[in-house]
């Protein structure tokens, strides 16, 4: 078995007052100790950030960080444990440039995916952790351009997709990603969801409120089964640890 963990961190920048990071990120060491994945998938990382999870993370390497960028820099980032091999990597602009920093014309941000070929033993897995933007079209370009990208990698890999789509299940995006019966043009096979109706919310603006819209999302495809997901709304030491809640899911092998 393996599990993932997704988590948008909130922007290291902000002025969240008693929200902000350097209040929240004394409550991490008790996220990790609770869970304890094989891999990790942070959105909207700064880079202050990304050090101080490397830190407190001593048993996982990561990819996906941009070095150099400018202090105010989003990343997301992969942590995997160090019992994995990571065998190929990439970051890429969700754009009609993807090696270069860019974005779509109607993306408000230079949004990024960050793809991953991991080894342990005998099994192999793919990990992805993305960052969508707010407009419709913008998302559907990203899905497919992920499944583009996804398309050169060895299609009986199973693969896990995670991260902060910014829109809820069944939306255009989520079906691009879905659907078998989606435009012929995308060649990648279609992923499943880790959760199910009724769909908990996962962004909730620090008010720890869980009707909000579910729009963290944990997929995946190939020989794999989810055998428990659970979108986390615990508090730890008191304190959410940002202002989405994180997701967890475990799979076993089907072979």
């Amino acid at each position: 078995m393996f599990s993932v963990l997704t988590l948008n961190l909130r922007f290291g920048l902000a002025d969240d007052g008693p929200n902000n990071w350097q209040h929240r990120k004394k409550s991490f060491p008790v996220l990790f100790d609770t869970y304890q994945t094989d891999f990790i998938g942070f959105q909207e990382a700064n880079d202050f950030q990304i050090d101080f999870l490397d830190n407190i993370l001593k048993d996982y390497h990561y990819i996906g960080k941009r070095s150099p960028s400018p202090s105010f820099w989003q990343n997301n980032i992969i942590f995997y444990r160090k019992n994995w091999t990571c065998v190929y990597h990439e970051h890429f602009f969700l754009s009609p440039t993807p090696s270069v920093p860019s974005r779509y014309l109607k993306s408000l941000w230079p949004r990024q995916c960050t793809m991953g070929m991991f080894k342990k033993d005998h099994r192999q897995v793919i990990c992805i952790n993305t960052h969508l933007d707010f407009d419709t079209s913008v998302q559907v370009k990203s899905a497919r351009l992920i499944l583009d990208r996804l398309s050169h990698l060895p299609g009986d890999i199973p693969a896990v997709l995670m991260g902060d789509f910014n829109t809820v299940p069944f939306s255009a995006c989520y079906n691009v990603l879905t659907d078998s019966n989606r435009q012929p043009a995308v060649q990648a096979p279609c992923f499943k969801d880790a959760f199910s109706q009724p769909f908990a919310g996962t962004h909730h603006g620090f008010t720890g409120h869980t009707d909000g819209d579910h729009i963290d999302w944990i997929l995946f495809r190939g020989n794999i089964t989810v055998k428990h997901s659970r979108v986390i709304q615990d508090t730890f030491d008191n304190i959410y640890i940002s202002d989405h809640f994180p997701l967890f899911a475990e799979f076993s092998w089907e072979d």
